[in-house]
């Protein structure tokens, strides 16, 4: 018996035992990975211990004491905008909306993914930046430091500035003017949600999400009070970020202040038929349904369709809620590849800007939005939705959103993935003076970085992560430094990505997080009476 103990043990050990391992990460969470690098190094000011980014250094300690004009001495920290090292709070904001989103709805994601401390530590880099540039303990303010550094070289002007030169931030030693805005309601708005929205990302962080929510309802108050656009004509982000209307900004600044406060006036306001009017909800246009750091309103209608698929707060929100609802419904068909709402070239990419350059960050936003929204109709239990009378099943949206994101990450006529870094062929000469420049202990002035910028070589650094502005309405891209129209990334484009990669990410059946955007968010219904009492004959 005891050699037929030892036989079986023997049997036991020895036969090969199969470990159901993880299954290797997808393409989505590998890229995921790579696309929040990119915010690493973008970071201006001190920057934290593990940045992770051996190229980056501490960069323009002095943004806001440099400038004598200005009454908000510290400026330190924040992201640079692009490849150039100017801080514009109006897309910055809208990146950090669009980052904070993306974890309210994902964070189980971020978490398989090993990310979610990684993205919140982004975020809060952003939003902490963003305190500084008002008065965040007052209740009213009446001005916002709408941008650090200047980039205007028209009329061949040679005054050194953040375009003008191609340095190292770390080496830049021409002034950075403040430019400070006193009625920017678009700004101010976009600020507001941004804020807001980190605010229930932090929400566990009590003392942090109150201060945030404090600092969205005073910059509400005021892009309501003085009204005006932030880039009225002649002043510097008019240039870059030029901003169309506020309307769009004050229907998603209400609504991001209704999910994070719970306070019905911004319900109220942000369903308000005149001002979803305004914003141009009831008319198409030729981009109507885009969403870009410029236009929020598709971002809008998708955040308070979920308020009507979930909670159905019916009369007084229902008849504006329901319109919103349809237009998703008709921006959702607008994607689709039947509709000739848009073109796509010729492998495959969604012309959303209508062959204009750096396609991109358009598109991610899409992905995100349709991922996005196939994840809600799931969690309510509904399989699609029509497009007239054809009904499309939710698989359609995903299946949009992935064939999107495969071309970027590489599926497209020239095989080039257009986040550096992720696969074997991607842009080598990315427009960015810090990649371009070696560290070398060398200080290039402002025009001795020029022959970086027209050198022919590859980067010297990897920008890892970064979304370039991507191919033209042929599929071509030219892999060159100087122009910005194809290699050029962004805060806004990256952040498109990083919401697009999580919401593909992983597992499928994790969906979305139903509950938490709600959190603030008191009982639709009010209490009923009291039953009557007894009847006693």
């Amino acid at each position: 018996s005891a050699v037929l103990a030892g036989l079986i043990t023997l049997i036991v050990k020895t036969v090969p035992r199969h470990h159901h391992g993880k299954p290797p990460p997808d393409n989505y969470t590998l890229a995921l990975h790579k696309a929040l690098m990119f915010f690493n190094a973008q970071r201006s000011g001190k920057l934290p211990k593990h940045n992770n980014v051996s190229w980056r250094g501490n960069s323009c300690l002095r943004d806001g004491k440099s400038d004598p004009g200005t009454t908000m001495k510290d400026l330190v920290g924040g992201y640079y905008d692009a490849g150039d090292a100017i801080k514009f709070n109006f897309p910055a904001s809208f990146a950090m909306t669009m980052l904070s989103w993306s974890v309210i709805e994902y964070s189980a994601k971020y978490e398989a993914a090993g990310e979610l401390n990684h993205v919140k530590e982004i975020i809060k880099w952003g939003t902490d930046y963003l305190l500084k540039t008002f008065n965040n303990s007052a209740d009213t303010i009446d001005k916002i430091a709408a941008q650090v550094g200047v980039g205007d070289t028209s009329g061949g002007s040679t005054t050194p500035n953040d375009h003008y030169c191609w340095m190292r931030p770390e080496d830049i030693d021409y002034p950075r003017p403040v430019y400070e805005c006193h009625s920017c309601s678009d700004l101010a708005a976009e600020m507001a949600a941004a804020l807001a929205a980190a605010s229930i990302v932090f929400k566990d962080n009590k003392a942090y999400s109150q201060k945030l929510v404090h600092g969205a309802r005073t910059v509400f108050q005021f892009a309501r009070d003085q009204r005006g656009r932030y880039s009225a004509g002649g002043s510097d982000p008019a240039l870059f970020y030029n901003s169309s209307s506020y309307w769009d900004e004050f229907v998603w600044g209400g609504a991001w202040l209704y999910y994070a406060t719970g306070n019905s006036s911004y319900l109220q306001l942000a369903t308000h038929p005149k001002l979803a009017k305004h914003a141009g909800a009831f008319w198409g246009g030729p981009d109507y349904g885009v969403l870009s750091w410029d236009n929020k309103l598709a971002g809008a209608q998708v955040l308070l369709s979920r308020l009507r698929l979930f909670l159905s707060p019916g009369y007084p929100y229902e008849e504006i809620l329901r319109t919103f609802h349809n237009q998703t419904s008709i921006v959702m068909c607008s994607f689709l590849p039947v509709f000739t709402s848009f073109n796509r070239t010729k492998g495959g990419l969604i012309q959303l800007n209508h062959g204009r350059p750096q396609p991109l960050q358009y598109v991610v936003n899409a992905a995100f939005l349709a991922a996005l929204y196939s994840d809600y109709l799931d969690a309510a239990d509904t399989p699609g939705w029509y497009c007239g009378p054809n009904f499309y099943s939710t698989d359609v949206l995903r299946e949009f959103a992935k064939t999107q994101m495969d071309y970027i990450l590489g599926k497209n006529p020239r095989k080039m993935s257009y986040v550096v870094g992720f696969g074997n062929h991607y842009s080598k000469h990315v427009h960015h003076r810090g990649a371009s420049i070696p560290k070398n202990k060398i200080r290039y002035n402002c025009k001795g970085g020029w022959k970086w910028r027209d050198s022919k070589k590859p980067n010297p650094n990897t920008l890892v992560g970064a979304m370039v502005a991507g191919p033209d309405k042929h599929d071509g891209f030219h892999d060159v430094r100087t122009n910005y129209n194809y290699t050029e990334p962004t805060l806004a484009g990256n952040a498109g990505l990083v919401a697009a990669l999580v919401a593909l990410s992983g597992d499928k059946s994790t969906g979305i997080d139903k509950n938490t955007i709600f959190s603030a968010v008191p009982p639709m219904f009010p209490t009923p009476p009291p039953p009557p009492a007894p009847w006693k004959p």
